[in-house]
C-alpha cells in the first residue's frame, strides 16, 4: 500500500482491536474485553453496540457474552453450534416476548441432548432455572429429546438407540424396549410436537417422585437437509397450566419460532 500523508482513524483502529480480540476468544464479557484490550468499559459498549449494528458481532442471551459474527466467514457449518446459536437466539428472544415462559436450544449429541442457548435471562418468569450452556438432558424422556429421536433419519435413530443399550445406564431403560420406542415416535410424528415422559421430572436417570423440577416441556425440532439440527422446546410450571392448555395457547409460537429459524438457516451461506 502507498505511504499515504495521512492520520489514522483512532475509533476505527479500536474497532478492529475489539474485533480481533473477540476471534481470538471466540467468546468474552465486557470485562474480558476490558483487560485484553484497555479500552474502557463505557467505550467498549459504543463499539460493540457499533459492530452489532453492522452484523459483526453478536451477544448471547444466556451469559451475555460477545461473540465475532459467523457473517465474517465465507461459508459455515450446519454442525457449528455457536453459529446455530446467533442464527436462533433472536427468534428465541421473540419467542419469549409472545408467551412470556423460556425455552432453551438444543442440539443432540452422542447419547444425549446439549442446551446450547436459553432465553430464561429474557423470560417474564425468570425464577425457572434452565439450562445452563452444557447441561445433558436425557435423550429418551426429555421433550427435546423425543422431538430429535421422532424427526431424525432412521439410520440416526438406531445408532442412538445402539448407544444406550450397550452403555446400559439408568434411566435410559427404554432403549431396550422397541416397541415402546416405535410407539412414542409415531405418537410424536403424528401430533407435530414432542412432550415429556409423565415420569420426567428434569433429573437424568431419577424419576419424578425423587426429583421433580416442577416443569413440563414441549419440543419441536429445527430441520435441514433432512437432518434434525437442534430442537427448541418451551417450558412452564405444572401447577400453571396443563399440557393440553399450553399446547392450545403456545404450540403456534413455538411452530412459527421454529420455522423462523428453519428459514434463517435456508437463507445463509453454508456448506
Amino acid at each position: 500500500m502507498r505511504n499515504y500523508k495521512v492520520k489514522t482513524i483512532n475509533s476505527l483502529s479500536r474497532g478492529l482491536d475489539v474485533l480481533r480480540a473477540l476471534q481470538s476468544m471466540r467468546a468474552a464479557s465486557l470485562h474480558d474485553l476490558h483487560r485484553a484490550t484497555g479500552i474502557s468499559k463505557a467505550t467498549l459498549t459504543r463499539i460493540l453496540h457499533t459492530l452489532h449494528g453492522h452484523g459483526m458481532v453478536w451477544q448471547r442471551m444466556v451469559d451475555a457474552a460477545y461473540l465475532p459474527s459467523h457473517s465474517l466467514q465465507r461459508r459455515v457449518r450446519l454442525d457449528d453450534a455457536d453459529w446455530l446459536v446467533e442464527i436462533a437466539s433472536p427468534v428465541l428472544e421473540n419467542l419469549c416476548k409472545k408467551v412470556s415462559w423460556p425455552s432453551v436450544l438444543t442440539i443432540p449429541r452422542l447419547d444425549h441432548v446439549e442446551v446450547i442457548e436459553t432465553n430464561q435471562p429474557k423470560s417474564y418468569f425468570d425464577d425457572i432455572p434452565l439450562g445452563p450452556i452444557g447441561f445433558r438432558a436425557n435423550m429418551l424422556r426429555s421433550a427435546s429429546g423425543r422431538a430429535y429421536l421422532a424427526f431424525c433419519p432412521e439410520r440416526e435413530y438406531e445408532t442412538v438407540l445402539s448407544r444406550l443399550r450397550l452403555r446400559n445406564q439408568v434411566g435410559d431403560e427404554a432403549a431396550h424396549d422397541g416397541a415402546w420406542m416405535r410407539r412414542m415416535v409415531d405418537a410424536t410424528r403424528q401430533r407435530g410436537y414432542s412432550t415429556r415422559d409423565p415420569d420426567f421430572g428434569g433429573h437424568y436417570s431419577k424419576p419424578r417422585w425423587e426429583a421433580d423440577d416442577g416443569r413440563n416441556s414441549i419440543a419441536m425440532p429445527i430441520r435441514a437437509n433432512g437432518h434434525v439440527l437442534a430442537c427448541i422446546n418451551l417450558t412452564w410450571k405444572t401447577h400453571t397450566m396443563s399440557l393440553t392448555e399450553a399446547v392450545r395457547r403456545h404450540l403456534g409460537a413455538l411452530s412459527e419460532a421454529v420455522g423462523a429459524v428453519e428459514q434463517r438457516i435456508a437463507n445463509a451461506d453454508i456448506l
